[in-house]
């Protein structure tokens, strides 16, 4: 298929994530709902936490990061209510004895609202993980919270070792971020990036953007510094491998991190190699947005989603 053709399908679905009205519309109609959590379910945990602990049980110990979906909240109740689920996750990881992580969006528990509500929020969460030293990471968003949310990391991790940071490779701004970020001992967690940017604020897909991510790789992993390598690309993860062997640096340094339903026998495979890996699962009625964005990184996906529907 013609790669313009892609790209322009992607850009497409990118820019109906971030519509606001779509969303709300397909998540209040019955009918939509139904059809496009079809599609969903094949990406998420579940609509509730306890649905998403029985497939993580299910992997038999195979790390886990869990997710309550959702952003762009634009109260504080709305924000603290969402800060008290990922503090159930919490406990709920550390009850069930779960080899897990949080992972969540800045603007979920209060961001958009204000840059204290959320540190506030993000400082009780942390509180609540440090009682079995859960490690918290902090995804990436659009762009134009990019400054808010790396300020928020440098306040929180003064106080919270176990807390991580998501940085896009894609974005040209990138660069001079990570020079700052990897000064703190969080884990930094590397993407290629997903979402829709103002024009000449990221790179494209391609070979320039894939030696970028890996020079990210190469950099944490020669300085002994936590990270995640969160891809699907087969093409990089061989590479950093590659630099795994190269480096040789201790286990809990590095892991190969994969979304759940996305190309997950590639990450069995890493682990039966003897490969530290993580499957990470999202649950809620958010999934609109994550739909989106799962389909927009491959869009030949948008046939599987039609499979889904009529099935």
């Amino acid at each position: 298929m013609d790669k313009n053709l892609l790209q322009i399908g992607a850009q497409a679905l990118r820019k109906a994530a971030l519509n606001e009205d779509s969303k709300a519309y397909i998540l209040a109609n019955p009918v939509l709902f139904q059809l496009f959590k079809k599609a969903a379910d094949r990406y998420i945990g579940g609509e509730t936490l306890e649905e998403t602990i029985v497939k993580v049980k299910a992997l038999n110990n195979l790390k886990a990061s869990i997710e309550f979906m959702g952003e762009s909240t634009r109260t504080e109740q709305e924000s603290n209510d969402s800060t008290q689920e990922f503090i159930r996750i919490c406990k709920q990881i550390r009850s069930q004895h779960l080899n897990a992580t949080v992972s969540l969006d800045l603007s979920h528990i209060g961001l958009s609202v204000s840059k204290d509500l959320c540190l506030n929020n993000l400082n009780a969460i942390c509180n609540e993980a440090s009682k079995s030293d859960i490690e918290i990471i902090i995804s990436a968003e659009g762009t134009e919270r990019t400054d808010a949310i790396i300020d928020t990391y440098k306040k929180a991790i003064q106080n919270y070792d176990h807390l991580a940071i998501t940085l896009q490779a894609y974005l040209y701004r990138t660069k001079d971020d990570f020079k700052e970020i990897k000064k703190e001992s969080g884990r930094i967690r590397i993407v290629k990036g997903a979402f829709e940017t103002a024009s000449g604020h990221s790179m494209p897909r391609g070979e320039k953007l894939d030696d970028t991510y890996l020079d990210y790789i190469d950099q944490l992993l020669a300085q002994n510094h936590k990270c995640s390598i969160a891809t699907h690309d087969p093409k990089i993860q061989e590479n950093a491998r590659l630099l795994i062997h190269k480096h040789k640096p201790e286990k809990e340094i590095y892991e190969f991190e994969s979304l759940f339903g996305i190309c997950n026998d590639q990450l069995f495979s890493l682990k039966d190699q003897g490969y530290q890996t993580k499957l990470y699962f999202v649950y809620g009625k958010e999934w609109y947005l994550y739909l989106c964005n799962r389909v927009a990184e491959y869009p030949m996906n948008i046939f599987q989603v039609l499979n889904d529907i009529i099935q």
